[in-house]
């Protein structure tokens, strides 16, 4: 296990490799420290709403069971340590809901590949993380079970959809956690929330079992304090998977290998697209200063374009809905999930379970994607979106010719107010603004804090790297954390 750089902040102590230090030398067991963590979801999550479901007879059952497997000396790298999961991940045995109505009373009957691959690692899980229902949202304000609320101001958004992932991290309700991001919605929470979360290159990560919303798009990742702690959890859960037709064969690699490179020579590219009109003054200022530092560390800067970049959005809200249009045909009460108590005929029964099992939002953007797919639209719409989506990667290739990583913001401004976006769709989708060419290309992604803004809000600093370089992106981001305290403060009175 690579070590971690020498920094003087509080979470020195609770970062991952602390934690399973910990629990090898026997200092604290797995059940004390799952008990911890779940002793400390019963206070907050009243008033966070970051957690659907919590059962704590599985968890010791579980963190027992990774006693055990320390004890007989067999244990992985992060053995013991207990870890939450968005509810998008099916898990054997749990409630399953993707926060929504139409799936309240699923018991998942099996486990994601990335639940798997969690388990095999023997890592206890703390619990399914509230999120927008069914992926589908910026805030967390979409789920069936209410909005979650952001630790550092509860009056806020904590960013979506996996805000309820991001909000349990940065109250230190879990040590880690998972989510998904299918348009930003790992990285643009975590900058909300003030931690670190990645995105890696899709097919990186199974799919399997993780409930789809826009299946050329969706990929799995990390959400965790720093970028130490997101290279460890990534080397859990990277690998092949033959259940998935998108899983990419690769060989098994360390993501934590280069962290205590320096970052001399590299080069560092600045998309002139970012850094325009409708970015907050406070988060550029930030964005500069994180440069800066980079800079201090030996990189050089370029300015480079992502000149189809400004499509990302209107392309994204075709390709995104039409392909949930078509996943979601399955939730149609018949063979799982609500079903419409009263019905006529079957028709009817179709008719009464999806307009009440899904909310606003999810039927929305069934609706468009139905729209852009149908008979006279599918070439005005969906066809031109796809070969758009084309110049969007292209932009990227010729980026990466000049530049080793590209830096930008996560998000244009900070955490807005709960309810302040809600009746105005378009502009809650342009805070996706910079996280969804990423998806659209297939690159990895990851935003990490730099900074505050003067109402003491989290600033999330953007990182996207060209494909399968995951590793270089976590030494940047590790090197950066190295030199800045940011991803180390915690909200107060938690």
């Amino acid at each position: 296990m690579t070590p971690s750089c020498q920094v003087d902040n509080a979470m020195s102590e609770t970062s991952l490799s602390a934690l399973a230090a910990q629990l090898a030398a026997r200092q604290v067991s797995s059940r004390e420290l799952a008990q911890q963590y779940l002793d400390r979801i019963a206070a907050l999550n009243p008033s966070l709403n970051a957690f659907i479901t919590v059962d704590a007879g599985r968890t010791l059952a579980e963190a027992a069971a990774a006693d055990a497997l320390i004890a007989s000396g067999n244990a992985g790298p992060l053995a013991g340590v207990p870890i939450a999961h968005k509810d998008i991940f099916c898990t054997d045995g749990w409630l399953t809901t993707c926060g929504s109505k139409m799936l309240s009373n699923f018991i998942a009957p099996y486990d994601a590949h990335v639940i798997q691959r969690f388990k095999a690692a023997g890592m206890p899980s703390l619990g399914k993380t509230n999120m927008d229902e069914f992926a589908m949202g910026s805030s967390n304000e979409t789920s069936y079970f209410g909005a979650v609320k952001n630790p550092w101001d509860m009056t806020r958004v904590p960013g979506g959809s996996s805000g309820g992932a991001a909000a349990c991290v940065a109250a230190r309700m879990a040590p880690a956690a998972t989510g998904t991001d299918t348009g930003g919605s790992i990285r643009q929470p975590a900058a909300f929330t003030g931690i670190t979360g990645l995105k890696p290159t899709y097919g990186l990560v199974s799919r399997y079992g993780m409930i789809a919303f826009a299946s050329s798009l969706d990929q799995a990742g990390p959400m965790a304090p720093s970028a130490e702690d997101c290279a460890l959890l990534l080397n859990v859960m990277t690998g092949f998977d033959p259940n998935d037709s998108t899983s990419l064969e690769r060989d098994k690699e360390d993501y934590a290998r280069d962290l205590q490179k320096p970052l001399s020579g590299l080069r560092v590219g600045l998309p002139k697209e970012f850094f325009a009109t409708g970015l907050n003054n406070e988060v550029a200022a930030a964005v500069d200063a994180a440069v800066a530092e980079l800079k201090k560390l030996g990189a050089t800067t370029v300015e480079i374009s992502l000149a189809n970049s400004k499509l990302a959005i209107p392309v994204y809200y075709v390709l995104a809905p039409a392909e949930a249009s078509s996943n979601l045909s399955r939730f149609d009460g018949v063979r799982y999930g609500h079903r419409a108590p009263e019905y006529a005929d079957l028709n009817d029964m179709y008719s009464k379970t999806r307009a009440q099992g899904f909310g606003a939002e999810v039927k929305r953007r069934i609706m468009i994607g139905a729209y852009v797919l149908s008979h006279g639209y599918y070439d005005a719409y969906y066809l031109q979106a796809q070969k758009i989506r084309r110049l969007i990667a292209d932009d990227f290739n010729e980026a990466f010719k000049a530049c080793d990583v590209i830096l930008g913001p996560t998000a244009p401004g900070t955490a807005f107010k709960l309810g302040e976006k809600s009746d105005d769709p378009v502009e809650m989708y342009l805070n996706d603004l910079y996280t969804i060419p990423a998806n659209l290309a297939g690159l990895p992604g990851m935003s990490l804090p730099c900074g505050f803004d003067r109402q003491g809000l989290p600033i999330g600093l953007q990182l996207v790297g060209n494909y399968f370089s995951e590793a270089k992106m976590l030494n940047v981001a590790h090197q950066y954390q190295c030199v800045t305290d940011w991803h180390a403060r915690q909200p107060e009175g938690l």
